[in-house]
């Protein structure tokens, strides 16, 4: 099927609506045509074009969380109270990664707020710091039901936001509290009894990985445990430049 030149198609619309208002039939000018004409088409050619999304990448933490919004990415977000974004400050020198929210963390929107939270808590006072100069947050940002360990689909989806909180934090160190976060990441299936102790990197970050805080609560009859949190908080103490306190066994 032919198709007329549009100028040449407008030519005609243009003189068949001056023939129809000289015949005394009432109807829009002809500019008012061709003006509706030209904005229909302008319409559907709108509508063809692909959705336009912002892709510049978020610069503060507030910008991060509000672009995760009521994240409904994976079927995590059917279970969930709260999405437990984090929380300290932006500019630490130190962050602490965990694994996923549980109960309490669903339920106040807070990170490691539970039983482990206060451990934590007591770790971070015990070096000399506080929960507030430090950044608390988790690899997965809401809780697995039953507090499973997360699916891998659930960790490609959510990770991303990790990695853009630590990009806009910039700490000097990060300590991976449990198996899971070490693994997430460092990329690997190391067990954390062989990866903590010593600093791994995560784009030329030092990362510290260490036993998770409810570990040290599921055993609290192997006091080793501690002294071996302890001893890697020390290490990353002098990797911040910072006084290590003196802790002494208790016999």
């Amino acid at each position: 099927m032919n198709r007329l030149h549009p100028q040449i198609m407008y030519a005609s619309v243009r003189e068949y609506l001056q023939e129809l208002e000289e015949s005394g039939v009432d109807g829009l000018p002809f500019e008012v045509a061709l003006q509706q004409s030209e904005l229909s088409r302008g319409r559907e050619a709108e509508q063809q074009q692909p959705a336009q999304f912002s892709t510049a990448r978020p610069q503060t933490l507030d910008e991060l969380f509000k672009r995760i919004g009521d994240c409904q990415r994976c079927d995590l977000s059917h279970g969930r109270t709260n999405l437990v974004f984090g929380a300290g400050y932006e500019k630490a020198r130190l962050v602490f990664v965990g694994e996923a929210p549980g109960a309490d963390e669903d339920r106040q929107g807070q990170p490691f707020v539970g039983e482990a939270g206060l451990v934590l808590t007591r770790l971070i006072e015990a070096m000399g710091l506080k929960r507030a100069q430090v950044y608390i947050c988790n690899v997965i940002k809401c809780r697995p039901s039953a507090n499973r360990n997360p699916h891998k689909d659930e960790i490609n989806t959510c990770a991303p936001f990790l990695t853009q909180q630590l990009q806009i934090i910039k700490p000097e160190v990060i300590v991976a509290l449990g198996t899971f976060a070490a693994q997430t990441l460092l990329e690997n299936k190391e067990p954390i009894s062989r990866m903590r102790g010593q600093f791994h990197s995560w784009h030329g970050i030092p990362v510290m990985p260490t036993f998770h805080p409810s570990f040290l609560l599921h055993n609290k009859e192997n006091k080793q445990h501690y002294w071996d949190v302890w001893s890697d908080m020390e290490q990353v103490l002098r990797k911040l430049k910072l006084p290590v306190p003196e802790k002494k066994k208790r016999a």
